[in-house]
């Protein structure tokens, strides 16, 4: 589903340059949970970024479900995000003026869902996750863990081909991580790919692969079971 060859981001400011990222070749399958650690400052939210569309690459390629995206314009990448890639994030990204049910809808409203498929949608996930009852309830109304259980139902929405996510329970106590884990191995086992950052050795140990940055380089891969093909 990914691959990137001499995947290189450089970063200017001034008379500053800095490698974020290092002739990074790297394969994720479809299927496979990955999860990315390294130090700060490694490269990590770079490459997810990159990964995400978010942002091109200096130098080299990345194909997604074998499609040559680097290089696409803002247009094009903006186009495959709607369709195929779900973000989750540490804070959450919720828009406060929305209730829950409208911040999980907007994904589709932007991929052009009509109100009838909106919302049987949107009541599917929330009943799956047993937060009907919060559906009309605002942001600010929630727990950390019920936020961020919102983020993934948001993320999940559209049905993508792709979960990233960028430090998933990094504002969660223990409990509420732990949940928010077991829901994304339950995802991954109904057959979605992700990506997941992480500082956290325990959430990593959820994954089938550990990919380690260093100074923008893959430092170590370590390859366990692979639900997918």
């Amino acid at each position: 589903m990914i691959k990137t060859i001499s995947l290189t981001k450089i970063f200017h400011a001034e008379d500053l340059e800095t490698i974020a990222l290092n002739q990074i070749n790297f394969q994720v399958r479809k299927g496979e949970f990955v999860a990315i650690m390294g130090p700060s400052g490694c490269g990590k939210t770079t490459l997810l970024n990159i990964l995400g569309m978010l942002d091109n690459p200096t130098q080299g390629d990345y194909f997604f479900n074998h499609e040559k995206v680097s290089g696409y314009n803002e247009t094009q990448r903006t186009r495959l995000r709607k369709e195929k890639i779900g973000f989750i994030f540490q804070n959450y990204n919720l828009l406060e003026e929305l209730t829950v049910f409208e911040n999980i809808e907007l994904p589709l409203v932007y991929a052009g869902f009509s109100g009838k498929r909106r919302r049987a949608r949107v009541l599917s996930i929330l009943d799956n996750l047993g937060m009907t009852y919060r559906k009309d309830h605002f942001p600010s109304q929630l727990s950390g863990g019920q936020q961020q259980k919102v983020s993934i139902a948001r993320a999940i929405s559209t049905d993508p081909l792709l979960i990233l996510a960028d430090e998933p329970t990094g504002n969660l106590d223990s409990a509420n991580g732990e949940e928010v884990m077991d829901l994304l191995t339950h995802l991954n086992e109904t057959g979605t790919t992700i990506v997941m950052v992480t500082h956290s050795r325990r959430d990593a140990d959820y994954s089938n692969r550990i990919v380690n940055l260093f100074d923008g380089r893959i430092a170590s891969d370590k390859i366990g079971f692979i639900s997918g093909s």
